[in-house]
């Protein structure tokens, strides 16, 4: 070890790792101190040394040191949904549903690296301060993978979108830059969350049941979890509040056990919602005591509480609901867990144990948050080309609720950048030095009233262009909240549009009859359906984190050319919804919605053109165990370099059975020079094409014609193509 590493390496790491080693020359190493052993054998051995009261103290998100074996303190809870969260400074990227917008899986890695390197530095800053608080580990209970089946459910900013493939593309990359590459250590854990069927309404989320088919429950909450857990490598997932077909999650034998533990074969550990273990006996009421409930918790998989329920596994041995077998599994998952981040190990051996802290907030960490947010811009209408708009421009005038305000720029589960760019902002650092901004706020986000609206108007009339900036706030969308305002309850909203005091001021701005661009800020869709109608230019930027305001004017002014694509779909109302409790999947998401959207799923729009051509397949035959090459030349017909996100969607065309009305198998984001070409490759797995079937308990491929469409979105198509998919014989 070098001595600027042995510098930088904390003091207090270094004195456990002696205090750990440390025996008598006659004494026998015992085999958990040994770093050459596997890690599973020193986890096996370290837990057989503790005692029955010990091994549960250790089942709890707060475990306490056990200084006789030389365990310090350890925090579980660790938050890193868009960056590290709650704990200082950090890189603050765009909200999950941003990210989403992205549809760049690459990007997404790279994302995650920089979040999992603040995270291991900040981790050991901290413990070289001897400081092992919450926010401070390295197991983190991101990204929330849940499919954001309706409009209406406040942590839907926390997902990637509606559509189980492209959560499960996203989730895999993220999880893998969370976790690192090397093939001894884990970077940090990232936890999937949460298993499932989980999605709201916010209030009931302690005392629903989630009641399913089972196709519904395969095909759609369940996919982008497997892909999560098989192909990312998630070493953690976190089990959810609500009941699943009766069961508790966090105590289901059928999602735990049978699915997760059994088809997938997880090997990590899994760890309860805040709470959730009291759920089960005070509201779910499926246990009679809090010993029992932990119990079956324990027993269905779920080897951690957040919580301290747990305590109570001391008597559930004693009173033989549970055998101390089965608590010893648990704790063995939760050491095998700190032993692969290398927390027992000299640091010398750890690789990841020599980022410095200096690593935090890099100007390369910077510049990639602003990437971030670029690509995740949605540009949704742009009547007559109003976009881009000229840097010199007489006056702009930027109004509106979100067009200065720093906390909306976060959302929820956010660090503390140091330096948030808002709109105005970044509006007044792009703008040409003879250019005038002029700024009104207009109203409040819900409360009514016109009182700002003449200054709002008078900013307007002496504008050349305005910058409209509308939308909500994690303040009024998100997790079980004390919100009780006219369209918001809980956390959720209870109507989609603009609330009454924006959509008054967004018609008040345009009737003075300048050029107006609006920009929505939110964590989902909003049905700006006035807007549609009488706004020349609508960009969706979502909560864009730390450079928000900078990416926003690299696209309002062309230094960018937007290419975000939307990662769920943007309905006209909440008449077009089933209800909010019913978890059945008919009539939702774009794959089973009939209706037609305000904006599709997959939509988005560019400053240039493109066109498909060629769209060819390896074979015009597709056996049920083989994988069909599709391929499709791109062209950029415009005049700017720009991006482009090829969408490849499937409909079955001879099943059995109900399908969706398409799916999307593949999708790729490619940079284009004017004039350039590039073919795009798409691989088509037979199993993909698969159903589940309730009968066989199995997935399906049928013998059937199935229609591939790629375009540019769902309501886009370019290209179709039919092939057969035929069978093993």
């Amino acid at each position: 070890m070098t001595a600027s590493a042995n510098a930088w390496w904390p003091r207090a790491h270094n004195l456990m790792w002696l205090a750990v080693v440390a025996t008598p020359l006659c004494a026998q190493t015992p085999d958990y101190q040994n770093p050459d052993l596997p890690f599973e054998r020193r986890a096996a051995d370290l837990v057989s040394r503790m005692t029955l009261e010990e091994k549960v103290s250790q089942m709890q998100d707060v475990a306490p040191p056990i200084d006789r074996l030389g365990i310090p303190r350890y925090n579980w809870w660790n938050e890193a949904l868009h960056g590290v969260a709650r704990s200082g400074l950090a890189t603050s990227f765009p909200q999950a549903m941003g990210i989403a917008g992205t549809w760049d899986d690459s990007l997404i890695y790279r994302m995650a690296t920089v979040i999992s390197d603040e995270a291991r530095a900040k981790h050991h800053e901290y413990v070289r301060h001897g400081s092992r608080e919450r926010y401070q580990g390295l197991t983190f209970w991101s990204p929330n993978i849940n499919l954001f089946r309706d409009p209406r459910w406040g942590r839907g900013q926390e997902t990637y979108g509606e559509d189980p493939f492209l959560t499960g593309r996203l989730a895999v990359q993220f999880i893998r830059g969370m976790e690192g590459d090397d093939p001894r250590y884990l970077k940090t854990v990232a936890t999937v969350k949460h298993f499932a069927v989980h999605s709201g309404p916010e209030p009931a989320r302690h005392t629903f049941d989630a009641v399913v088919g089972e196709r519904d429950l395969r095909e759609s909450y369940l996919p982008h979890f497997a892909a999560g857990m098989r192909e990312g490598g998630a070493y953690s997932l976190m089990c959810a509040y609500n009941r699943v077909l009766g069961s508790p999650a966090c105590g289901s034998d059928l999602l735990l056990h049978n699915i997760l533990r059994g088809e997938w074969g997880f090997s990590g550990y899994v760890v309860s919602d805040c709470g959730a273990i009291n759920d089960i006996y005070e509201r779910h009421k499926v246990a009679p005591t809090a010993a029992a409930a932990s119990a079956l918790a324990v027993k269905a998989g779920t080897d951690l509480e957040c919580g301290n329920v747990y305590a109570n596994l001391v008597a559930a041995v004693r009173q033989g609901l549970i055998t101390e077998q089965a608590i010893d599994t648990a704790v063995i998952r939760l050491f095998l867990a700190r032993f692969r981040l290398g927390m027992f190990d000299p640091p010398e051996r750890v690789r990841w144990a020599q980022i410095p802290f200096s690593v935090l907030d890099q100007p390369a960490h910077r510049a990639l948050a602003r990437q971030v947010a670029r690509e995740s811009i949605v540009l949704l209408k742009n009547a007559g080309s109003l976009l881009p708009l000229r840097k010199d421009v007489g006056t702009i005038a930027v109004i509106g609720p979100n067009a200065d305000d720093r906390r909306m720029l976060l959302g929820n589960y956010e660090g503390s950048p140091a330096d948030s760019i808002t709109p105005l902002r970044g509006i007044r650092e792009a703008v040409s030095p003879g250019t005038r901004v002029r700024y009104a706020r207009g109203s409040d986000l819900v409360v009514p009233g016109d009182s700002g609206f003449a200054e709002a108007a008078r900013a307007a009339e002496q504008a050349d262009v305005v910058v409209l900036c509308l939308g909500l706030t994690a303040q009024l969308e998100g997790e079980e909240m004390s919100v009780e305002t006219p369209g918001f309850l809980g956390g959720d909203r209870t109507r989609i549009d603009l609330p009454d005091a924006q959509e008054r001021l967004l018609e008040r701005i345009v009737a003075v009859g300048k050029p107006t661009v609006l920009v929505l800020m939110s964590g989902s869709a909003v049905a700006v359906n006035w807007a549609q109608e009488h706004v020349p230019a609508i960009v969706e930027a979502w909560y864009g984190g730390q450079a928000a305001g900078s990416a926003l004017a690299d696209v309002l002014f062309g230094d960018y050319n937007p290419a975000g694509r939307l990662p769920v779909t943007f309905y006209t109302s909440v008449d077009d919804l089933p209800p909010f409790d019913d978890y059945r999947m008919a009539g939702r998401t774009y794959r089973f919605f009939k209706g037609t959207p305000l904006y599709p799923f997959g939509d988005g729009l560019s400053y240039t053109t493109f066109a498909y051509r060629n769209l060819r397949t390896s074979s015009a035959r597709l056996r049920a165990a083989d994988t069909l090459i599709v391929r499709v030349d791109v062209t950029n017909t415009g005049r700017r370099a720009g991006d482009e996100v090829a969408q490849l969607y499937v409909r079955h065309l001879g099943s059995r059975v109900e399908r969706p009305i398409e799916d999307l198998r593949g999708f790729r984001r490619i940079t284009l020079k004017p004039g350039e070409t590039r073919t795009v490759e798409f691989a088509l797995p037979a199993s993909s094409l698969a159903y589940w079937s309730p009968d066989t308990h199995r997935w399906v491929v049928e013998q059937e014609p199935v229609e591939l469409a790629i375009g540019a979105s769902s309501a886009d198509i370019r290209l179709r193509r039919r092939i057969q998919v035929v069978s093993l014989q």
